[in-house]
C-alpha cells in the first residue's frame, strides 16, 4: 500500500508533492536541499553546511517512515557545481560508515532558491 511520508523535523514540501512515499517495505524520498525546518530558510555557509542539512533532513523523513541511514539502498545526488564533487564526498562519507548505497551524482544548471545540493533517497524499513 502507498503511503504519504511526512514530518515537521523535515522542511514542509514546498509543492505538489510529499516529502516521501513509502510503497510496501520501500522508501521514496523526495529531493531534498538545505532548507532549515524551522525557518524553511537555506542554511548559511558552503557545501558543507548545506549537505549537512540535507543530510539531516533526509534523516528525519526516514525516521518518519520508520527506517534510517542504514537502509539506504540508492541516493541520487544534484550538485551545483560539480568542483564542490570531492568536499561533497567528505561530508556524505560521514553519514555512511558501513555499506555504501549505490549513488549517481550530476551537475545540474540550477537547484531551487539557489541551493548548492539535493539529494533524493530510497530505502527499505
Amino acid at each position: 500500500m502507498k503511503s504519504a511520508i511526512s514530518t515537521t523535523e523535515a522542511p514542509k514540501a514546498a509543492g505538489p508533492y510529499s516529502q516521501g512515499i513509502s510503497f510496501d517495505r520501500l522508501i521514496f524520498t523526495s529531493g531534498q536541499i538545505a532548507l532549515d525546518p524551522k525557518t524553511n530558510k537555506l542554511v548559511p555557509g558552503g557545501i558543507r553546511e548545506q549537505s549537512r542539512q540535507v543530510m539531516a533532513n533526509l534523516k528525519a523523513v526516514l525516521a518518519a517512515a520508520g527506517s534510517d541511514l542504514n537502509n539506504v539502498i540508492k541516493t541520487t545526488v544534484f550538485l551545483k557545481d560539480i568542483n564542490d564533487f570531492s568536499t561533497f564526498n567528505e561530508i556524505y562519507a560521514e553519514y555512511f560508515p558501513d555499506t555504501l548505497p549505490a549513488r549517481s551524482a550530476f551537475q545540474v544548471a540550477a537547484l531551487p532558491l539557489n541551493a548548492m545540493v539535493e539529494i533524493e533517497m530510497i530505502a527499505h524499513r
